[in-house]
Order: C-alpha cells, then structure tokens, then sequence
C-alpha cells in the first residue's frame, strides 16, 4: 500500500501557487490517458484539504447531468459565510441533511457514525474540465501542476483488508418500525414517509480514491462525485438532481419508484413496464412531485411551476427508477443560500407533508442521517448551480477508519414491510459489493442489533 501524506518531489514547486493565487491564472490543455484521473486524485488527496470531482460518467440525463470536472482548495468556510470565499469564483460544498434544523423548528438527537460538517464550502485553487481524453488544468502555474500528476504513482494492486459491517435493522426490526410509520398514516398525520436504515462499521485501511473508482465502475451514475474534507471522503453515486439554477429557471428532478434490472432484455422490459404501470409507484411520485410544486412556488414568479415530465423511467446499471420533473422561473434576485433555505431538504427523502415527516424521522430513524440525504454541488461564478441528492453514497473517516450510509424507500398506506425492506437492500447492494472488492467481511454473518 502507498503512505498516505507522502510528500511529492515537487511539492516545493507548488508553494508558491498556494501561497499567491492572486497570480494570474492560466489554462494548460492536456491529452490524458484513462489512469491520470486517478494520478490527479492521489495528487491531490496529498496537497490539498478540499476537492471534489464531480463525473456525469458520459450518461444522458433529463437537463443534463453534472459538468465532469474536478475542484481543488485548501481554505473553507460553511454555508452562513459563502460570501468570504473569493468573488468571481466557483463554490462546492455539501450541506448535511441536519441542516433543516435552522430552517425549521427540528432537532437531530442521535449520534453521528461519522461526524460531518452541517455545511462546507470551498473555492478552488486548482480546476480540471474534462472532455474525450482532453484535459484543461487551470492553475497559476498549470504547467509545474501536470508535471506533479504525471509524477504520481496510482497504486492498482489489489490489496484485501477486512472489515466489520452493522445494520440499524434486520427484517424483522424494520418490519416493527415499518408497522409503527404506517400506522400514522392510517391515521391521517402523514400521507408518505422516506424511512431509512443506515449500515455502518470500521475498515482495516481506508483508499478512499480506489473505492470511489471502484464504486464508479460497478454503479456508474450522473451525479457521481468524489468529496474530500481532510479526512472525510464521500463517495457518490447518486441518480438524483435536488435542484439545478440555470439563468431564472430553476428545477428539481425528486424519484420515488425503484425497481431492480433484469437479468435479460425480456425481462428489463418487463419490470419497466411493472414500474411504470404501478399505482402505488405513481402515488409515491406524484405525492413527492406535488410536494416540490410547493416548495418551488416559495421562490416562483406566479403561474410559472410546471411539471416538465411526470413518472419518466430511467434505466441504470443496476436499478431503474421513475423520475419527474419540476421547474419554474425564480423571482429576481434569488440565490443558492435562500432557494436551499426555501426547499432543502428534498422532499423525496422526507416525506408528505415535510415537516410531521422529518419529525416523525427523528422519532423512528436510529441514526444521524448526517450528508446522507443532504445535498452535494457546485455554484459557478455566475451564481447558477447544480446539486444532487446523497444517496447510493458512503462517508468514510480516514482517521477513525470508520464508514456509514443510508438507504430507505417510502412507506405509504399500501405499502408492504417485506418489499420495501427488499428494496433497501438492492439500494445497499452496490456499496455492499464494492467494499467486498477490497475487503474480507470480518464479522459474517452480519450480527444485527436490535
């Protein structure tokens, strides 16, 4: 295994664009070969306290999906002093789904299997954009940063470690909560509720760019992403938009409808045709879709929230779901921090209405959901942006050599405790199958708790 920290021959180099970027920058185009993206990350994870790289993996996506592109940064500040980050530069970040506690009157009272910042922003030092096999690096002095990448020895050697894995339920715990949700909706507190589980445990190593590449190869997504926070890292492969500001128009793709591939072409047309013909699966959607017509309409000019496509199905590579749709054109003057403040956070990972949800969430959930199901982005220098949901996504401490992530799905009148349990473990089924690439599970079968 390589030493995390090692310092690059060439560092010495890149004092000096660290310590004055008020340099003029430049952009160096590069012809780059499948293993430099994975050079430029292990750089990076050694030079820098931020990054994040952001890959749509070349897939087509309703409105587009993320811009491949890559930032890197060493000074950040949360989401109530955006405004000290430098002006006429872009701005990443993720925000935590505890983050509701200052838009409404909630609390987060369980503890955190890892702890994450509520909100982190940075601005970058370093920009790559990608298109083919093109690179465009833009730093002070591009041409002393290719050099280090290219200097950079990407480790592939496929070490195994090993590691321990809890869930907050088996089938039958779930079941119990499933039945305690259910029954507020019988009587009539709720009309749906995201319930989610979490998964959690420590690893013998931490490489968390092989594991986001790795995650890449097995679940390839359009909102895929990698996030450094010093020893935090959040590996995303997430196949939903929260929200998307491009001039006044402004959009939100929420999914609710899963269902697995099939093994064959007959089979995949099949279950598609299941999804899209389902009533319960329809009812989720439109219940989440009507929700985000009211959350938009907090930040509309009148009459312009529009459902742009209703229960559109959208094939991935290991699971299809049902996507909408909604838009509308913002009043004027309308930023990042108020449109997240309006809407956040997405109502597919809450419920109906939002508020008793998120509530009722805190009650039944028995952990943190901390980023997961928060939101992770980018805002250009022009103040559009785009951020997706964390989903499909795992957090890991490289200090604490910890991980955790949620999965859920929505519990509604008809809604059955076996299937939806079914569909949290295909959600998991990804994340499960890549720590199983790298590591030897220590504690199988699985000890659940109770």
């Amino acid at each position: 295994m390589k030493e995390k920290g090692t310092i690059c021959p060439l560092f010495c180099c890149l004092f000096p664009i660290f310590a004055n970027m008020s340099m003029a920058e430049r952009t160096l185009p590069l012809s780059i070969h499948p293993q430099w993206i994975h050079q430029l990350l292990d750089w990076a994870d050694q030079h820098f306290s931020y990054f994040s790289y952001f890959n749509p993996n070349g897939m087509a996506y309703p409105n587009g999906a993320f811009k491949h592109v890559f930032y890197a940064g060493n000074q950040a500040v949360d989401l109530d002093h955006l405004d000290e980050l430098p002006a006429g530069k872009p701005k990443i970040g993720v925000i935590s789904y505890d983050r509701k506690n200052r838009y409404e009157d909630l609390n987060s009272k369980h503890d955190p299997r890892v702890a994450c910042p509520e909100t982190l922003f940075f601005s970058p030092e370093i920009t790559v954009s990608f298109s083919g096999d093109t690179a465009h690096l833009t730093a002070a002095e591009p041409e002393v940063c290719a050099k280090a990448i290219a200097s950079t020895r990407a480790d592939d050697q496929d070490s195994r470690g090993s590691y321990s894995l809890q869930a907050s339920h088996d089938a039958s715990t779930y079941a119990r909560e499933f039945d305690k949700v259910q029954q507020h909706i019988l009587d009539g507190d709720i009309y749906e509720m995201n319930f989610c589980m979490d998964f959690h445990g420590r690893l013998s190593y931490c490489d968390p760019v092989r594991f986001y590449l790795q995650l890449c190869a097995h679940s390839p997504m359009p909102f895929s992403a990698l996030f450094k926070a010093k020893d935090l890292f959040l590996s995303c492969a997430s196949p939903e938009r929260f929200l998307k500001k491009q001039g006044l128009t402004l959009l939100s793709q929420p999914i609710k409808g899963s269902v697995r591939r099939g093994s064959d072409p007959e089979e995949d047309a099949w279950l598609k045709k299941t999804l899209l013909e389902s009533e319960k699966e329809m009812a989720e959607n439109l219940m989440i879709v009507d929700l985000m017509r009211n959350d938009l309409s907090r930040l509309a000019q009148t009459g312009t929230v529009c459902v742009d496509e209703l229960f559109g199905i959208y094939s991935f590579q290991q699971i299809t779901q049902m996507i909408s749709t909604v838009s509308c054109q913002l009043l004027p003057g309308i930023g990042f921090e108020e449109a997240i403040a309006k809407t956040f956070p997405m109502g597919s990972m809450t419920g109906a209405p939002k508020i008793k949800c998120m509530e009722l969430i805190e009650a039944y959930e028995s952990f943190k959901r901390g980023w997961f199901s928060g939101c992770l982005g980018y805002i250009d220098a022009s103040g559009d942006f785009d951020c997706c949901v964390i989903i499909r996504s795992l957090v890991m401490d490289r200090a604490a050599k910890t991980f955790y992530f949620g999965v859920g799905s929505a519990i509604t009148a008809d809604a059955n405790a076996a299937d939806e349990y079914r569909e949290c473990q295909l959600k998991a089924s990804t994340l499960i199958q890549t720590l199983n690439h790298f590591y030897q599970l220590k504690t199988d079968p699985v000890k659940w708790p109770h």
